[in-house]
């Protein structure tokens, strides 16, 4: 089944790609979605003459990730957890911890899908993390995972 994506999907293509995909994935997701459209004559036509424009809006995401990514490009982290007696955490660092002190200390809002964590944090110390901006830009933060002291408690 041929489609033409309305926006870009990372694994698909780019917004305006006439794209090949399987059936019941166009029929059951990208259509009733409007992540796609049937790559009919008259579809392809729009998207010919709304070329220039679908290019503009890419070329403008694409800097705003570039320019994201510049900022939070050496982003250190601080997260303050529970710990026992013996400096072990109780729960972990997940995504969504991390883009909300993310959020907190930077301004930037980040959904928890596009924070790259591989596995949940569950030690004290640094670790890096990769972020996903858009557009097949990723940058790298650090997360420093830290006690959390009594006087924050009370």
């Amino acid at each position: 089944m041929e489609v033409i994506l309305k926006e870009t999907i990372d694994t698909l293509g780019r917004e305006g790609d006439v794209v090949t995909v399987k059936a019941g994935y166009g029929r059951n997701y990208l259509l009733p979605q409007q992540k796609a459209v049937m790559a009919t004559p008259a579809n392809i036509a729009m998207v010919e003459q709304n070329k220039a424009d679908i290019e503009a809006r890419i070329n403008s995401d694409m800097a705003k990730a570039e320019a994201l990514a510049k900022k939070l490009a050496g982003t250190t982290i601080t997260i303050a957890m529970l710990t026992s007696d013996e400096e072990r955490l109780f729960g972990s660092v997940t995504e969504s911890d991390i883009s909300k002190k993310l959020a907190e200390e930077t301004g930037v809002e980040l959904e928890k899908k596009q924070i790259l964590l591989v596995d949940p944090i569950k030690a004290l110390g640094e670790t890096v993390v990769t972020c996903k901006v858009g557009y097949q830009t990723v940058v790298d933060i650090t997360i420093q995972v830290v006690p959390l002291q009594e006087t924050e408690e009370a």
